[in-house]
């Protein structure tokens, strides 16, 4: 069976790297998430958790945007984290329609060991490369980021809520 990879032109540069994204992305999306069943959460919890430990408290509204979702799966998905005691709603001040959503203590610390586990393990499919492909790596995902940004495709939160690259190597 051929796959995309295959079929692309050789001598189109770019659609060899479509190609190949193409076959990437899904496989490590698929072995991130068995990686997150493994750390006793699935990868949509730990995506929401993300989301309200670096972005703060959210509406529901904003979280389903944030997370990509629909109205229903993050009432399911705010649902079985509260059973958890992971995240907690509460009324909004000004809307009476609206609920809040934020991580709790209890999310926070489960977060914390869950995403550091996480992060070690495909921490190790990268070091697989040498460490100069390591830092070319990442200087092309920069570039990517900064044209998908300029985009207006938002690259998510990290620490400070801005985008997850780090802006220096040194930063690592």
């Amino acid at each position: 069976m051929s796959t995309l990879i295959d079929r692309a032109d050789p001598t189109d540069l770019p659609h060899q790297l479509v190609a190949a994204f193409a076959a990437f992305g899904p496989a490590f999306m698929k072995w991130m998430t068995a990686s997150a069943r493994d750390q006793g959460v699935t990868y949509a919890r730990m995506r929401a958790l993300h989301v309200l430990k670096c972005g703060g408290p959210q509406i529901m509204s904003g979280l389903r945007d944030e997370l990509g979702v629909t109205a229903r799966s993050v009432t399911a998905l705010v649902d079985a984290l509260e059973g958890d005691a992971l995240v907690r709603r509460l009324p909004h001040p000004t809307d009476r329609r609206a609920t809040i959503v934020e991580i709790t203590d209890a999310g926070r610390e489960r977060m914390q060991g869950t995403m550091e586990a996480h992060a070690d393990r495909a921490a190790r499919l990268f070091a697989a490369l040498p460490e100069d492909d390591q830092r070319e790596l990442l200087r092309i995902m920069r570039a990517l980021g900064d044209e998908l940004t300029s985009l207006g495709v938002p690259l998510g939160f990290g620490p400070e809520g801005g985008p997850r690259l780090p802006a220096d190597v040194a930063e690592l």
